[in-house]
This record gives structure tokens, sequence and C-alpha cells, in this order.
């Protein structure tokens, strides 16, 4: 059994470069099946989410290589529209392959997805959009068939702005006949870097970041190059990091205006986040001031940003509520911090957080990949050693962080047992 080891009460201090975003690559990865040839996919984090997606894709007869951040997907060996359920219910993202199979081969089939048990991620909207666009669906047992004889166009829109459903719809109408529109769609950046891959493929995408989405559909696509945007989330984490440990760090490779509303909770609680052409500044204010905060879709602060902020502010000065609208059941890692002696309770969608003068080390358990992250700041600022056990959460969203963490000077490891 793998786990992270960390020695809390060291103030981290120099330089992260972030990787490619892990929320963007995965549909990319998909988007690769619209086109026949071979697409390379740039700055591609290593990732154990990345892998899975590979596998995925290479069950279906598609030629995956990797090397140093760069990712060859070659789909013309593609022989396969099933997609292996053992892969499948391992990550919620593999099931982006099936607006791409559904558009170029006419058919899909894959089972319920899995993923971090964070509460329901329903695909009721993937479907209902494929419907729209003339798709017949079937569901037999846990497995999911989707048939077309040529997907046409059609005004869509989505009673949540789902971000997965955004992506897998707008790689479906790329090929489907006509105009779709996309209503309440998704905001994100890792959409509107979906879309520029797919522009560079030859769709004809407008509005991405916008509540509105329009797809003129071609009737074919070709490979491409793309460079992945930076994670935003891996570099949220590390910027809370820094303020959390009493430290100063330069995270760069960071496009701060995918980071707005973090960058301003930072400052409201005491830090100091110098923005620069490429990164941020990172300066601890010390003391950390308690906040209020409510998780919403993109521009809003960042449901995947959640738990981080509650184990960074169980030590304010003061009372901090954070109100969850996005996951009903994200809030596992709270019976995690109360191991190291965190104030939390836990009212309906909200968690109340009364600052303790310290966290002590223990033994907890990654609940989730975010909630691994939260485990790894409260260790950081944490008295004494903390174990974390279920690690292979957070290696699906962080390549390499105990390297990165110890080249800004954590004392922190992974050890097998």
């Amino acid at each position: 059994m793998r786990k992270i080891i960390v020695e809390g009460g060291i103030p981290l201090k120099g330089e992260i470069k972030v990787t490619g975003a892990k929320n963007a690559v995965l549909p990319q990865i998909a988007a690769a099946l619209l086109a026949d040839g071979v697409s390379v996919i740039d700055d591609c984090p290593d990732l154990s989410d990345v892998n899975t997606m590979c596998d995925v894709l290479a069950a279906l007869g598609v030629g995956c290589v990797f090397d140093h951040g760069c990712l060859q997907l070659d789909t013309r060996g593609l022989n396969s529209v099933e997609a292996p359920a053992e892969m499948v219910r391992m990550m919620r993202a593999s099931f982006l392959i099936m607006g791409p199979l559904l558009a170029r081969k006419g058919m899909a089939k894959t089972s319920l997805p899995g993923g971090c048990a964070i509460g329901s991620r329903p695909i009721d909207l993937h479907l209902k959009g494929f419907e729209a666009l003339g798709a017949e669906i079937s569901i037999d047992h846990e497995y999911i068939v989707a048939r077309t004889n040529g997907l046409k166009g059609s005004n869509i829109y989505l009673d949540f702005p789902s971000v997965g459903a955004t992506e897998n719809i707008m790689m479906a109408a790329a090929l489907a006949e006509g105009n779709t529109v996309i209503g309440n769609a998704a905001k994100e950046p890792e959409i509107v870097d979906l879309a520029n891959m797919l522009g560079a493929m030859g769709a004809k995408i407008k509005g991405a970041g916008t509540d509105f989405i329009r797809i003129t559909g071609v009737k074919q696509l070709q490979p491409t190059q793309h460079t992945v945007i930076p994670d935003r989330i891996a570099a949220a984490s590390y910027m809370v990091m820094a303020a959390a440990t009493g430290g100063e760090m330069i995270i760069s490779n960071v496009i701060t205006e995918h980071l707005t509303s973090v960058i301003a909770k930072l400052i409201e609680t005491g830090a100091t986040v110098e923005e620069g052409y490429d990164g941020v500044h990172v300066i601890s204010g010390g003391d950390i001031w308690p906040v209020d905060m409510k998780t919403l879709p993109y521009p809003g602060f960042p449901t995947d940003m959640q738990a981080q902020f509650m184990a960074y502010l169980a030590v304010a000065k003061g009372t901090s509520i954070i109100s969850e609208t996005v996951f009903e059941n994200r809030f596992m890692h709270v019976a995690e911090l109360r191991k190291m002696g965190a104030d939390i309770r836990i009212e309906g969608h909200s968690a109340i957080i009364n600052g303790v003068s310290k966290l002590h080390g223990s033994c907890v358990r990654s609940t989730d990949l975010r909630a691994g992250a939260a485990m790894i700041i409260a260790a950081l600022m944490a008295d004494g050693v903390t174990v974390i056990d279920d690690i292979h959460h957070i290696e699906r969203g962080y390549e390499d962080i105990c390297g990165c963490l110890q080249s800004v000077g954590a004392k922190i490891k992974i050890v097998d047992e």
C-alpha cells in the first residue's frame, strides 16, 4: 500500500511550474476520435487519468504514444465502438468518447461511468443532447448504447451548465448535419480549449466560453496538433499551499484570468498575490483571516477548490462558511480534517469552520482527488507527521506532487508499505 508521509510546519519557498490541465486534456483525447489520422497533444500531464483515457482509446484500436509531455493518438486503427466496462467505471471522463464515436461511427456502447464519489453526476444531460441530435438511446442493465443513421443539428438547452455534457454534445455536433445551438452551456476555460482544438481540426464553433455555443456541422475533420492550457486547479492548489505554510512561492505557467475567484479569496484571507505575465507570486500574510464562499459554475469559485480552502481555513482567526452548490456529497474530507484537530460542522450544504490555533499530524485518507490535495495542505500546516492513505486519488490529478513540493522545501515522500 502506497502512502504519502508529510512532516509539517515548514514554509514553502521557491517556484513550481504547472503542467497541462487534466480537465482539458481528457476531452481532447476523446476529440482525436473525430478524425482519421495522427493527432498530437502537447503539454499533456503525466497522470493516471490520462493513462486510463489512453487505455480506453487503445481498446478501441487507437495507437497511443506518450513521451515527455507529448501524446500522439493514431486513430487509423479505430476498429471498435465499445469501450471496456472496467475502464469506463474507473473514470467518469471516459464517457466523453460517446459523442465522438456516435458522430464518426454512428454507434457507441459503454457502461455507466465511474470516478470520484463526490455526489450524483447524472449523464442524462449528455443523453438528452444526443437524442436531440437524432440518436436513439437504449440502456440495457448498466450499458448504454447510442445509434444514429446521421446526426442532425438541433437547439439544445441544458438544465444545468454541465461541463461534460457541453463537451460531449459539442464534439458530436461538430460532425452533425446543419446547425446546433447549446444553450446554458458551461463556460469553463476547458470548454474554450476544446473548442480551439476542434477549430484547428476544421470544426465551425462560435461562442465557446459564453452561455450559447453555436456549431455548424462539417462532413469531415482533420487531425491536428494542440497545446493544452495550464491546469488552473493545480495552480490554485499550490497557491493555497504557499499561503497556508507561511511561505512565498512563484507558480508559473498560469493563466491568471482563469483564477480570478481564487485569487480574490486568497487576498481576502490576508495573502498577497502578485500577478505576472506567466504566473503568480504568492506571499503568505501570516495570520489567516476567515472568509465565506459559495461554489458555483465558472467563473464562480470552483467546487474543485472547496476542499483545499477548507483545510486552509481550518486555522483561520475566526469562523468561515463554505457553501457547496455544485455537488451534494463533497464534504467527505471533513471527517479526515477533524482527525487532525479541525473544528468543522456540516449544516445542510454548508460547512462551518471554526478556526483552531493548530492542526496536528494524524493518519488520514484521500477520499477523492481534491480532498487528497486538501489533506496535503493540512499536513503541510500541521505539527508533527501525517500519513495519507488512498493516494491513487491524488495521482489522478497532480503530476509528481511530492517531487514538486520537495523542490520548494516540503518534507514529503511516497512510501510503499
